[in-house]
């Protein structure tokens, strides 16, 4: 079955992870994506990652989570060359993603207005640390730096050791999931109306949406959000020490807890209502700090499963990644190599499936500017103006 986007073309015009994971997502699902970066100045993301002599190649392991299914081109957007350029690759295309600083491409002649007018049926998605509107849009910043604004750096941690940051960079994937989606509204919208959108994007937006459940409550009786470590407000959802390490607890709804109690045989345990199960988080907790004890955490998952209590013992990434069931998902994909990286490396694909025509990895994460040519040719220019354009460093 053919692909959701397939026949859409996405000029990629993003760089680090926010924006280039967006446009990652609708490449996956069968959009010409063209990744266009500066000829001398490509995406910072190429130089990051766990392998110095893939930075060095740029073909960092940041880069390539986010880069196959992408062809690459390199414009310098400064030039009037590049503009020309740039102008009648949007021509071409469905969907723009930027993450300029806000107003910079109008300041070169390519911000929405321009383009539309090329284009009425362009979706111009900018994404940027704060958005185009408000006291901090000329502001910069990078997931920590969101997470530290907007408040969910302060929720997280223990009581003793706090403000934390969360370990993955989840603010830039949400960003670009959110994008993924909004870009995907657009073009379904745009079946509807025939016309083009303007998507305004800010990471501390999507920061504040992941919290939403603490934003109602503290806008109803300023309940903040402490940071309370791995315990949570009951202690069956509570994290606890085992025979061999730790043991993450999920029994949640009133009936998970009951069965929980039931199964470690201790029927007395049981409350009536969730508010005496938070007056008696204390007591419950030091009965389970001690019967989990007795047991590993591989045993005691093994164990709560089986009787439909939720529970996990906490795994290390490699742990998690050797799990036979995350083979049976798809969420990652291997490649062989590419250019520019020697010996196979394994990609994340999406967190879904479709029963036909799904997400799915057809090419390696590209080179800078590796389809320059093959791009240029598609839009009229021939091998002498090719030619001319990199002796003038356009291209």
């Amino acid at each position: 079955m053919q692909r959701p986007f397939e026949g859409i073309r996405v000029i990629d015009a993003t760089h680090v992870l926010a924006g280039p994971f967006a446009a990652y997502q609708l490449a996956l699902l069968g959009a010409d994506v063209i990744k266009v970066e500066h000829p001398e100045e490509s995406d910072q993301s190429r130089e990051t990652g766990s392998d110095r002599a893939l930075n060095r190649a740029r073909m960092g392991t940041s880069f390539l989570t986010q880069s196959s299914n992408k062809r690459a081109l390199t414009l310098d957007l400064k030039t009037p060359a590049g503009q020309e350029i740039f102008r009648r690759l949007i021509a071409t295309a469905d969907v723009l993603v930027e993450n300029y600083r806000p107003g910079a491409l109008d300041a070169l002649g390519l911000g929405y207005d321009a383009l539309s007018a090329i284009n009425p049926r362009l979706i111009y998605a900018s994404m940027s640390a704060f958005g185009s509107r408000g006291p901090r849009r000329e502001h910069t910043a990078y997931d920590y730096v969101i997470q530290a604004t907007s408040g969910i750096m302060a929720m997280t941690g223990t009581p003793d050791v706090n403000p934390i940051k969360f370990g993955s960079p989840a603010i830039d994937y949400a960003t670009g999931t959110t994008g993924a989606f909004a870009l995907a509204s657009a073009l379904f919208q745009r079946e509807r109306t025939g016309r083009g959108q303007r998507i305004d994007m800010a990471m501390l937006d999507v920061a504040m949406i992941l919290m939403g459940s603490h934003i109602t409550a503290y806008l109803r009786n300023g309940a903040h959000p402490k940071p309370n470590g791995n315990a949570n407000e009951y202690a069956t959802n509570s994290c606890y020490e085992t025979k061999d390490g730790l043991l993450m607890l999920g029994a949640s709804n009133m009936r998970q807890y009951r069965r929980l109690w039931r199964v470690l045989e201790r029927p007395e345990m049981i409350k009536a209502s969730r508010e005496e199960r938070e007056h008696a988080r204390a007591q419950e907790t030091a009965v389970l700090s001690d019967i989990l004890m007795a047991r590993t955490a591989d045993e005691w998952e093994a164990f709560f499963q089986a009787r439909h209590v939720p529970a996990a013992r906490v795994r290390s990434m490699a742990d998690a990644l050797a799990d036979p069931h995350l083979g049976v998902r798809g969420i990652r994909h291997t490649h062989a190599g590419a250019q520019g990286v020697e010996g196979a490396f394994g990609v994340p694909v999406a967190a879904f499936q479709f029963a036909d025509g799904g997400p799915r990895v057809d090419t390696p994460p590209p080179a800078v500017g590796q389809h320059t040519d093959a791009i240029l040719a598609e839009l009229g220019y021939d091998a002498n103006a090719v030619a001319t354009l990199r002796a003038q460093k356009v291209v």
